[in-house]
């Protein structure tokens, strides 16, 4: 049975946005299992994985500000019109707030890394090969200074990850609530089909 829902015609992301939104989630998983494996002191391989973690959150730092940019140049395509006013606004905090997560915990990584008291003994390479710079003012701070800043910026890093995880669970069951319950298109706006698209 065709529903009112299922017959409007979907309004899907351009192919940019789809592209950036399924490359970017894909590095998510993979930097939060990299993440996980790197606390592991015992494992032999724990700096190569905690390297790989760096690389990937710098990756994303680059494809999230780029993500950014392009939904400020090109609108998004509307939310369904069955959304009430509660659930649009729902949605438009959650999207913000994820966007400001996935920025914030390559940032304060990156910051705790810098004042990293072993940081000359580890040099930062993307994906082991291409040297990459640490913020240089940090790393020059005095001892007592940058090992407050490491275990603040650490903190942080560890408590955005936390609601990342929270977060990115919402809105997994939130899209499946749409999609499976309320019979909404939401899933087949982000796939990477032929139909409308928008932004």
């Amino acid at each position: 049975m065709t529903t009112a829902a299922s017959a409007r015609p979907v309004q899907r992301y351009n192919t940019t946005a789809i592209v950036l939104h399924w490359i970017v989630a894909a590095l998510i998983i993979i930097g939060i299992v990299a993440g996980l494996l790197g606390m592991d002191d015992n494992n032999p391989n724990v700096r190569r994985i905690i390297d790989f973690h760096k690389s990937i959150g710098l990756t994303l730092l680059g494809l999230v500000a780029l993500r950014i940019l392009w939904r400020m140049a090109n609108k998004p395509p509307p939310l369904p019109a069955t959304y009430s006013p509660a659930e649009q606004r729902l949605a438009h905090v959650a999207h913000g707030l994820l966007y400001a997560l996935i920025l914030l915990l390559p940032v304060t990584g990156y910051i705790h890394d810098s004042a990293f008291k072993l940081a000359a003994q580890h040099p930062i390479k993307l994906y082991w090969l291409v040297p990459f710079p640490r913020i240089g003012f940090i790393e020059h701070l005095d001892p007592a200074t940058k090992e407050q800043v490491h275990s603040i910026f650490f903190a942080s890093h560890v408590w955005l990850g936390y609601a990342l995880y929270v977060l990115l669970a919402l809105h997994i069951i939130a899209v499946a609530k749409h999609h499976f319950i309320d019979r909404e298109p939401e899933l087949q706006r982000m796939l990477p089909t032929r139909g409308d698209e928008a932004a």
